[in-house]
């Protein structure tokens, strides 16, 4: 054999088995070294993404995680039916009932007292035959305290000849007495008496001025009297909304309610309305008839200053100022030729009511007829930031500083707020 000729190399000769075995371990060892490789500059790459996005203040979508009695809830679904749970037993049904008369109709010629024979004219008639107790209205409540406040619209205890009744979703049943009614908001409190002294249910209050456009609510009542326990979802659809809404004799303008799409129908009035930590943050209050999920709710921080008052005084008071007038914006000051396109405009009531109430806080601060109030303790009065906004945040006895208009020369005039009750 040549020195320079080396012998040829041969591999040895596996079993089939053994080389299937081989085949498989490589593939395999390729596959996850592979995937190590791609998981690792995938997260790189991700990672500089997130940054980049960071940097652009664009934020990754994340699922919503909240924690609520030691417990964590990543579903909507599992949040609503939680928050359900935990109120059902503070959601009660009002039912109004009230003594109503009984009219019996007949037939009866007028003329057979004054001739011997009848004319054969017969005219109907109806005279009343007696009265009924007739359940003729009802509406939702959730109960606020553990003695048995109650809190609901007013409209639906408006009525001051009716009885109201009670009915808890344990089937029990009492009757309730009417403690105060809102003067401005649709808010009434009620009372309940627990015959065996256990406590009763109450709800817990959320933060109405923490509220954002878009997030989910849950609304509860017994929806158009008849099925208790409704419950609807939807979101949160405009903020500082304002109203005129009426109903059993009453109408009234309601401002900086809460929108939402939640179906709200006759009957859910006074519900609480939730958010999904089973908080409450408004009260049910109206629909608009003949719209598709236009439905509106009270901000239960509005509601928060009334229980306080009935509970310490049994009455619910506001601070009063005592004018009627109207916004001001561009429209309203070029129609009535006025100086200004803001403020609170001083005038007559549409049935001839006085601008200023005789003997009231305005009619001792020498405010007159087409005054125009321009400031309210220095803040500017326009649509957005109305006069009674700014009255109702204070309290019946307060000093109040109020810069005005009058024949087109500015001054600054002080005011003792009076006292509004129901």
């Amino acid at each position: 054999m040549n020195i320079y000729e080396s012998p040829k190399f041969k591999f040895p000769k596996l079993p089939k088995n053994k080389v299937f075995l081989l085949v498989i371990l490589f593939i395999f060892l390729a596959s996850f070294f592979g995937f190590l490789a791609g998981f690792v500059s995938g997260s790189f790459y991700y990672s500089q993404i997130k940054n980049y996005l960071a940097n652009l203040n664009i934020d990754l979508p994340e699922v919503e995680i909240v924690e609520k009695d030691d417990q964590v809830y990543s579903s909507q679904e599992e949040l609503v039916v939680k928050a359900v749970e935990d109120i059902w037993p503070a959601v009660v049904s009002i039912v109004v009932s009230k003594d109503v008369p009984i009219m019996e109709n007949y037939l009866s010629d007028p003329f057979e007292e004054f001739f011997e024979f009848p004319f054969e004219l017969e005219i109907p008639q109806s005279e009343q035959k007696g009265t009924e107790r007739q359940e003729i209205g009802s509406g939702t409540g959730f109960i606020i305290s553990s003695d048995g406040l109650v809190l609901t619209n007013k409209h639906v205890v408006l009525d001051e000849e009716a009885d109201y009744t009670v009915f808890t979703n344990d089937g029990e049943s009492y009757t309730a007495k009417v403690l105060a009614k809102d003067a401005i908001q649709d808010i009434a409190v009620l009372k309940i008496d627990q015959s065996n002294g256990e406590p009763f249910s109450v709800v817990k209050f959320g933060d109405s001025d923490k509220l954002k456009s878009g997030q989910t609510v849950v609304a509860i009542g017994s929806a158009l009297g008849e099925f208790r326990n409704t419950v609807s979802v939807g979101v949160i659809s405009a903020l500082g909304r304002t109203i005129t809404a009426s109903g059993g004799g009453l109408v009234e303008t309601l401002e900086d309610v809460i929108q939402t799409d939640a179906a709200i129908n006759k009957g859910n009035s006074g519900g609480p309305l939730l958010n999904l930590r089973g908080e409450v943050i408004g009260i049910n209050t109206a629909t608009v008839m003949g719209a598709q999920s236009i439905s509106f709710a009270i901000p239960i921080n509005y509601a928060k200053r009334g229980v306080d008052q009935v509970k310490a005084t049994g009455k619910i008071v506001y601070p009063y100022l005592g004018v009627r007038y109207v916004l001001v914006d561009a429209t309203i000051k070029e129609k009535n030729d006025l100086t200004v396109a803001y403020g609170a405009w001083i005038i007559k009531g549409s049935a001839g009511e006085p601008a200023v109430v005789p003997e009231s806080a305005a009619d001792l601060a020498g405010l007159k007829e087409n005054d125009i109030i321009l400031e309210f303790e220095g803040e500017k009065i326009d649509l957005d930031n109305s006069l009674s906004k700014m009255i109702v945040k204070r309290e019946p006895g307060d000093k109040v500083s109020l810069k005005i208009m009058r024949n087109g020369l500015e001054m600054t005039v002080t005011a003792i707020l009076g006292e509004r009750s129901q």
